[in-house]
């Protein structure tokens, strides 16, 4: 140990490998320790392709790229994609959010159809997602009014027609005379308790969606009302016909809701 400069352990484990392995099997053990651990390199043309898809697909999840990819014919673990982003982009951090009361749950299309609204300046939209299919509706008003919301409530069902429940929060543009017409568009009207988030988690995470994939922090003035419309329009052609969703086995909204027509 001293003239080679180590530890007198180290000799000892040494000494122990030798008398195991034999001195030809320890020096190739021994060399193939110190190479470490090779590391795969992904291809530069799959890293091309999970960018271009997130980017193509609106900040989409690594489950969504691992899809698209597959249908590539391009196999790619989640973990994977998910260090390709981790190392050319900033990914927003996630949190988790407090169990609550549970939600009211559908078994088939037009059972429960959420409704909420989105603060976007001078425009509001009202939106209104089906609990089953994840298809949606957006209207843009130019205030939360309940006569707004009495306007904005007849054009979305004019999308999802007569359903079972119809859930709003307590908002004033769900009072007045916007919630004596529930009874035109719904079995029953229901209101989702104050400070429950989960009892609207569906319309919040479209509405989350909304804002992430369209909208942003942009804010609109009360002239800009068709331009907004126009842009939630666009959106909600590229959400129910391209745009894969996870609940629903990565089809789409459209798709999904063809699948189960009566």
């Amino acid at each position: 140990a001293t003239q080679l400069g180590k530890h007198r352990a180290t000799v000892y484990r040494w000494f122990k490998g030798i008398r195991v392995w034999g001195i030809r099997g320890y020096v190739t053990y021994f060399r193939a320790c110190k190479k470490g651990r090779r590391v795969r390199k992904t291809h530069s043309y799959v890293v091309q392709r999970v960018l271009s898809l997130r980017r193509e697909y609106r900040q989409c999840c690594g489950e969504k790229i691992v899809h698209l990819l597959a249908e590539e014919g391009i196999q790619i673990s989640r973990s994977t994609v998910y260090r390709i982003l981790k190392r050319h982009l900033t990914l927003r951090k996630h949190h988790r959010q407090a169990k609550g009361a549970p939600v009211q749950k559908a078994s088939g299309p037009r059972q429960v159809v959420q409704v909420d609204t989105v603060d976007l300046g001078e425009v509001y939209a009202y939106t209104a997602i089906d609990t089953f299919t994840r298809e949606a509706a957006v209207v843009m008003r130019p205030s939360l009014q309940a006569a707004d919301g009495r306007a904005a409530l007849a054009h979305l069902m004019q999308y999802f027609g007569r359903v079972q429940v119809l859930q709003t929060d307590g908002g004033s543009e769900f009072k007045a005379e916007c919630a004596e017409g529930m009874h035109h568009w719904a079995e029953r009207h229901r209101i989702a308790r104050a400070y429950k988030k989960n009892e609207q988690a569906f319309i919040e995470a479209f509405n989350g969606t909304l804002r992430r994939e369209e909208f942003g922090h942009e804010k609109f003035r009360a002239e800009q009302l068709i331009l907004a419309q126009q842009a939630a329009d666009e959106f909600l052609d590229y959400y129910h016909r391209r745009r894969p969703h996870l609940s629903l086995d990565m089809m789409t909204p459209a798709q999904f809701a063809e699948s189960h027509l009566p």
